[in-house]
């Protein structure tokens, strides 16, 4: 790509990228130009080597001997903090005709847009692509080779997203580590990008087995896993899932396991704590936020209560200046547009309050009601708790759960390690009781308008009705 624009005679380029040494080693090619790169401290030399030509320090005097040459392509790196300079920019100027008289080119290496109004119409940016597959598997060629170490395709693709010096250094620790390339060292590394942006956070995903029932669900991301596998790039890549439902039922802990099913890191995307006091502060970060998702790969996002985030978006205009607005629009246009093997997987409890466009095709492929665990699932669920508190709720007390949240019958089994059983469920109030026209009214809505995630029982769907007044007192088996 870079040769078309030689050819073209373009004077200035910016090339966005963070790995100035690998723009060195890959951008020169065998033709009509000589390459030479510039920096600050060492002055001019050839492009990939350390071998000095001219102590050039200064950048006025860099600019200036590229015009002197001929069929010349110079890197500049750095040129971007010192184009305050007034001697900077009026070289660039004077300079740029003669370049593209004399088929030069000077090409300022930088990580990201920072150049004066005076010099935009001169430079044309491009960016330098991060390695691919194909090179992070030969980086791991280079590196095993000498130690009989074979490659592992899986870890390089799970690398994509990392520079090639990060991804040399996880390749490295790896090696001291595992003595292979271990695709679990390479995403643990990996998360280092997540953590170093300050934006976005990783958690550990969850345990399949921790998660009791939702079998509905958990068949559809089991399936649909299928479409991010080599050898499958026909099938359609699911973008995401939005669950909604009654809280405490287990949406949080089906997003975490999602990313068990996938194998994949777990990235959490606060939208509320992006949020600046700048002008334009909230929207560069939702924007550097979604980049870092699309170059980490390989991930389930996790946006949790969604109705909240978004909460003023149809009176933004009038609270926050349109901050919140600006925010939403370029969330809604990632998650139509992203090309990465990214599973968004967003809750809310109340689906009301989502604006309408969230909702539509092409942003979510699936919407699924997570409801009240069913007598299987509270039988799950009770299993679940028994291990995890060491607690011995008989399986049979599920019968007395009706119309208890996951999250209600946990406290209950928490509560009993105090107290008896009996008294423990009396003093869970579920919220199916002091939320009942509300719930009821999410049911509807969900009815003719979402998938089912819950394991249903084989008993009639009556016996789940929610419960309307004080229960018997329970016997414990």
């Amino acid at each position: 790509m870079l040769q078309e624009y030689l050819k073209a005679g373009f004077p200035a380029l910016l090339l966005l990228t963070t790995e100035p040494a690998r723009a060195e080693k890959i951008i020169p090619f065998d033709g009509h130009w000589r390459f030479f790169a510039w920096d600050c401290q060492r002055g001019i030399r050839l492009a990939g080597s350390s071998k000095i030509l001219e102590e050039v320090r200064d950048p006025v005097e860099a600019i200036n001997w590229l015009k002197g040459s001929q069929d010349t392509v110079l890197l500049a790196h750095n040129l971007h903090l010192f184009t305050d300079s007034v001697e900077v920019i009026q070289g660039i100027q004077n300079g740029a005709e003669t370049w593209k008289s004399r088929g030069n080119c000077l090409i300022a290496v930088a990580p990201q847009i920072q150049m004066r109004p005076e010099l935009k119409s001169i430079f044309t940016v491009l960016d330098l692509p991060l390695p691919d597959t194909e090179d992070l598997y030969a980086l791991q060629q280079e590196l095993g080779n000498p130690l009989n170490v074979r490659p592992n395709r899986k870890a390089a693709r799970l690398a994509r997203g990392l520079t090639e010096y990060e991804a040399e250094c996880a390749n490295a620790l790896s090696l001291v580590k595992r003595g292979y390339f271990s695709s679990r060292v390479i995403s643990q590394l990996k998360a280092q990008l997540i953590r170093k942006s300050g934006l976005l956070e990783v958690w550990e995903p969850e345990h399949l087995s921790n998660v009791g029932g939702l079998s509905q669900l958990k068949a559809y991301i089991k399936s649909r896993a299928k479409a991010f596998t080599p050898g499958c790039e026909h099938l359609p890549r699911p973008k995401g899932l939005l669950l909604v439902g009654i809280p405490g039922t287990g949406k949080s802990l089906s997003c975490k396991a999602a990313a068990s099913i996938l194998g994949w890191p777990l990235i959490r995307l606060d939208i509320g704590a992006l949020k600046g006091s700048l002008v334009g502060e909230s929207e560069k970060k939702i924007r550097q936020a979604t980049q870092i998702i699309s170059s980490f790969g390989e991930c389930v996002v996790w946006l949790d209560e969604l109705e909240k985030a978004l909460s003023g978006v149809k009176s933004s205009g009038e609270t926050d200046a349109g901050t919140t607005s600006g925010m939403f629009s370029h969330l809604l246009t990632w998650l139509a547009e992203n090309k990465s093997p990214v599973l968004v997987m967003a809750t809310a409890n109340d689906i009301t309050k989502l604006p309408p466009e969230t909702i539509r095709a092409g942003r979510f492929d699936a919407i699924f009601m997570v409801d009240l665990p069913s007598q299987r699932e509270r039988r799950d669920i009770l299993k679940i708790m028994n291990a995890r508190y060491g607690t011995k709720v008989p399986l049979e007390y599920a019968a007395n759960l009706n119309g208890y949240s996951g999250a209600e019958i946990e406290q209950i089994c928490r509560e009993s390690m105090f107290t008896d059983l009996e008294t423990a469920f009396h003093s869970v109030i579920p919220l199916s009781r002091t939320m009942r026209e509300e719930i009821e009214s999410l049911r509807n809505w969900a009815r003719t308008r979402a998938r089912p995630a819950n394991t249903p029982d084989d008993e009639p769907e009556e016996t789940r009705k929610i419960r309307t007044g004080p229960s018997t007192t329970p016997t414990v088996q």
